[in-house]
């Protein structure tokens, strides 16, 4: 008897952990998410961002190869 109630105890542990985990939304990385927002922008924005990323600290840019 005991085991039987050890046994449904697992059993219902189980389906709701799989339950809570199918709810929790799937968080994408950093790098993900930047490159969805990017691929959101027009051209011409998309352009000015990706400028602001190659601008080197001191002022300078680095030389695109496009």
């Amino acid at each position: 008897m005991i085991v039987l109630v050890i046994g449904i105890v697992v059993v219902v542990a189980v389906v709701a952990a799989l339950v809570v985990l199918r709810r929790i939304p799937r968080h994408d990385t950093g790098v993900t998410r930047f490159q969805r927002h990017i691929d959101a922008l027009s051209p011409e924005a998309r352009r000015a961002v990706i400028d602001r990323g190659t601008q080197h600290p001191d002022g300078r840019r680095e030389q695109r190869d496009n």
